[in-house]
């Protein structure tokens, strides 16, 4: 009985000796990597007859942030941001692709769904090939239901890659 017992602390004791040694051996890869992140939005209408628009978006001009944040203290004092205004933190410079909306006036369209679908394959096709890896896809619709026909179909790709 001893000697299953001194076998079972042995093997227990080589697995915990491997288990530090390689920790000290893999020490580059417990390195957190900095990425840097591009979004590309694609924004659907689903307003009846095509009155609505569709966009894919990409591409905005790099900002900081801390322009438009307003830090709140536990004491209730708050730092403000440096622009208060809207209009003083939008950004003028992205990319903007024209998609076809999920209806016309003759109602669902599939062509333009699969027309959509074709152009938005080609920019994430075109994303990976520069060097992006999709981290994350977020979607959601945007309804008021049966008083107001009309909503939008979003959905965020969100890339990144190493600095």
């Amino acid at each position: 009985m001893k000697n299953i017992k001194d076998i079972i602390i042995g093997i227990f004791v080589v697995i915990g000796f491997t288990a530090i040694i390689t920790g000290f051996t893999n020490e580059e890869e417990s390195i957190i990597q900095p990425y840097e992140f591009e979004i590309v939005t694609v924004v659907e209408s689903v307003v009846p007859r095509g009155l609505g628009r569709s966009r894919m978006l990409a591409k905005s001009e790099v900002v900081d942030y801390t322009i438009a944040t307003t830090v709140r203290r536990e004491d209730g004092e708050k730092d403000k941001s440096k622009d208060d205004k809207r209009k003083d933190i939008r950004t003028k410079a992205f990319e903007e692709t024209k998609l076809l909306n999920f209806y016309n006036i003759g109602g669902i369209r599939f062509n333009n769904i699969a027309t959509n679908d074709a152009m938005v394959k080609s920019k994430l096709n075109q994303m990976t090939a520069d060097g992006w890896e999709l981290a994350f896809v977020t979607g959601g619709v945007e309804s008021s239901g049966a008083k107001d026909p009309s909503g939008i179909y979003l959905t965020r790709y969100i890339f990144k890659r190493p600095l």
